[in-house]
C-alpha cells in the first residue's frame, strides 16, 4: 500500500466542475420546458445532450471524491479508476442519447410538426450564453484529465448545438420551412457520436492498462538504458491509474560494480522528471541474472 497519495488533476479542478454543473442543471430545466412548449425536437435533442452533461459532470464529481480517498489494504492503488469509470459511463450514455436523437429526427423528417420559432430562439440564445460561460470556466483544466476533457467537450458541443438551434429557429421563423428542425437534430446526433467514441476509446484504454498517450515507451527505455550503471531494461510496463497519474514497473540490469542504490535513484529521478510517472516499481538485477519471463 502506498504511503503517499498523488492528487489527481481532476481534484484540482473540482470547484470548476461544481460551477458548470449548477449552470447546466438550471438551463436543462429551462430547455426541457421550452422544448415541450415550442414543440422543437432540436431543443429537446439539445436537452437530452444537456442531460448527459449533467450526468457526466455529476459522475465526474462523485468519482473525484472517491479518487481522493487514500489507498487501503484492499485497494492498494486507491480509487483513482473511479474517474475513468465515470468517463466510460458518460460515453455510453451519450452514445445511447445520440442514437435516440437520430431515430426521433427520422420520424419527424417524415412528418415535420410546426414549431414555435420565436421562443425557441430565446431559449437557444440563453443556452449559448450559459455554454460560453461553462467553456470559460472549464477551459484551463481541459488538458489536465480525461474527466475535465470530457466535460469541456460536452460544453463545447452544447455551444455549437445552441448556435445550430438558433440558425434553425431563424430559418423556420423567416421561411416556415420546418424540416430545418429534424435536419438539425440529426446533425446534433451525428456530431456527438465521433467525439463520444474518442472519449469511450480513451477510457477503455486506461481500464485495459494501455500505455498512456503522453508516454513514448521507446524513448523511455532508451533514456533508462543511457543512465550510468544500467546495462539493460526489460519487462517495461507503463499504465495510467487515472489521467495524469501514471505508474511504471521495470526490470533493470546493472553493470558490474554499479551501486544499486545510486542506479535506483537515477532511474526514479529520470522517469519522474522527464516522463511524468508518479509511481514506480523497479527490480534491480545483477549481470547474468536469469529468470523465467512472463512478458516479452
Amino acid at each position: 500500500m502506498s504511503k503517499g497519495h498523488t492528487i489527481s488533476p481532476g481534484s484540482q479542478n473540482k470547484s470548476r466542475l461544481k460551477w458548470v454543473l449548477g449552470l447546466t442543471l438550471l438551463y436543462l430545466v429551462a430547455e426541457v420546458i421550452g422544448g415541450i412548449w415550442t414543440g422543437s425536437l432540436a431543443l429537446l435533442a439539445d436537452a437530452g445532450h444537456m442531460l448527459t452533461d449533467v450526468g457526466g459532470l455529476a459522475f465526474a464529481l462523485i468519482a473525484i471524491n472517491l479518487a481522493e480517498r487514500k489507498a487501503t489494504p484492499e485497494k492498494t492503488f486507491g480509487y483513482y479508476r473511479a474517474e475513468i469509470l465515470a468517463a466510460l459511463a458518460n460515453a455510453v450514455i451519450l452514445i445511447g442519447v445520440s442514437l435516440y436523437i437520430l431515430y426521433e429526427a427520422y420520424l419527424r423528417f417524415r412528418t415535420p410538426p410546426e414549431v414555435e420559432s420565436k421562443p425557441m430562439l430565446v431559449i437557444a440564445g440563453i443556452g449559448l450564453l450559459v455554454n460560453l460561460a461553462g467553456m470559460y470556466i472549464l477551459r484551463k483544466g481541459s488538458n489536465d484529465s480525461l474527466n475535465m476533457k470530457g466535460a469541456y467537450f460536452e460544453v463545447l458541443s452544447d455551444m455549437l448545438t445552441s448556435i445550430g438551434v438558433i440558425v434553425a429557429g431563424v430559418i423556420m421563423w423567416t421561411t416556415g420551412w420546418y424540416y430545418a428542425d429534424p435536419i438539425l437534430s440529426a446533425g446534433i446526433g451525428l456530431f456527438i457520436l465521433p467525439r463520444t467514441w474518442i472519449l469511450l476509446k480513451d477510457a477503455v484504454s486506461v481500464l485495459l492498462e494501455g500505455t498512456p498517450a503522453d508516454v513514448n515507451l521507446g524513448s523511455l527505455r532508451e533514456a533508462m538504458v543511457k543512465l550510468p550503471g544500467v546495462a539493460d531494461v526489460h519487462d517495461l510496463h507503463v499504465w495510467s491509474l487515472t489521467t495524469g497519474v501514471n505508474a511504471m514497473s521495470a526490470h533493470v540490469v546493472l553493470h558490474e560494480k554499479a551501486a544499486p542504490s545510486e542506479v535506483l535513484k537515477r532511474v526514479n529521478d529520470q522517469v519522474k522528471e522527464s516522463f511524468k510517472i508518479s509511481h514506480t516499481t523497479i527490480q534491480l538485477e545483477s549481470p547474468g541474472f536469469q529468470e523465467q519471463e512472463t512478458h516479452l
